[in-house]
């Protein structure tokens, strides 16, 4: 059988040109091609954007690992066995100097929802032989890549029917705030946020300490940003005492997934499919949040898939397996 093929694109943006990080807004782009693409020029395919999770970009899925096929050898073998429709991915790079945009539009980051809706999709569209229309558009993504596909079905409706979260961030009580006293141990001890960002990206080897600070960083830089504050960055806890900050912190809890449902209930109901996974021992407590959110959405009636399986957070692209095959058949429904 013939495999379907990676093309590389380099997607100038003007949405990102004056962000405030100075990142380069020209990004390179992977597109996975499905294997009729270029035999078949006459055939139009269902699109789904794959996000990529805190610190990664899109490129990090064409990863050649042992035991661990990249997404597109995953995409290729899933046709070729007969359980996924051919679809376009496409991988966007929402990466920022804070290690992610949670792909948000954020005063202190840049607009990074704002380029994927009003720039990245209707590219594509122009670009390729999409169908180009909602009912054949899909995101999904594992970890900040799930919970920004979520964020998208919830408030893009009109512009994705299917949505995957895998391993997602939800219920920010347990999955981010056991991290803040650590946080501002380290943001202390370093003088403060631009000193320590400046000095993890010069050390040739980052602590774990090191990486949760810069993940709670980079969360109050997409979720509470404030021009007046040290790199625009509104921090959840105060940084001379420690105390936490509650007006912050309810900024924070506003894109909580779980606070954002009471307000987008009809958006996730109108999707053709919305799935969820965790594993069930998730190091940042997720399937915790996970139950929570799948609980209301029982209680609102909301279709859905859920699933908790036995690992933890990493190394877990295994589950595509799961979600490819779902999506596609989702977004290929109704294809002429």
């Amino acid at each position: 059988m013939q495999n379907g093929r990676v093309q590389w694109e380099r997607f100038q943006s003007a949405v990102l040109a004056d962000n405030p990080l100075g990142d380069p807004p020209t990004r390179r782009i992977p597109v996975y091609l499905p294997p009729s693409y270029d035999t078949h020029p006459e055939r139009r395919y269902p699109v789904l954007f794959l996000l990529s999770g805190f610190t990664g970009r899109g490129s990090m899925m064409l990863n050649d690992q042992a035991w661990s096929p990249p997404i597109d050898e995953r995409m290729d073998r899933l046709i070729e066995a007969g359980r996924a429709n051919e679809m376009i991915l496409v991988m966007p790079d929402c990466f920022t100097r804070f290690g992610g945009s949670q792909y948000l539009d954020s005063s202190a980051t840049g607009r990074y929802e704002t380029h994927l809706i009003e720039e990245l999709v209707p590219w594509v569209d122009h670009t390729f032989r999409t169908l180009g229309s909602r009912e054949h558009r899909g995101v999904a993504g594992k970890s900040s890549g799930g919970y920004g596909a979520l964020v998208m079905g919830m408030k893009h409706p009109d512009v994705f029917s299917a949505v995957a979260c895998q391993s997602g961030d939800l219920y920010f009580e347990y999955c981010y705030r056991v991290d803040f006293p650590l946080a501002l141990t380290t943001l202390q001890r370093a003088s403060g946020v631009r000193a320590f960002l400046e000095r993890f990206e010069a050390a040739p080897q980052k602590s774990k300490a090191e990486f949760a600070t810069l993940n709670i960083l980079g969360m109050a830089a997409c979720y509470s940003p404030d021009p007046a504050a040290e790199m625009g960055v509104a921090l959840p806890f105060d940084l001379a005492s420690g105390a936490i900050r509650e007006d912050v912190w309810q900024r924070w809890l506003e894109h909580d997934p779980l606070v954002m449902l009471g307000a987008r209930a009809e958006a996730l109901r109108s999707l053709k499919l919305l799935y969820l996974d965790c594993g069930d021992r998730d190091e940042f407590h997720l399937h915790h949040g996970l139950r929570l959110f799948v609980a209301a959405l029982k209680a609102r009636g909301i279709a859905h898939v859920s699933e908790e399986f036995p690992d933890g957070h990493m190394n877990v692209t295994y589950r595509y397996d799961t979600t490819l095959p779902l999506l596609s058949r989702a977004l290929s429904a109704g294809q002429p």
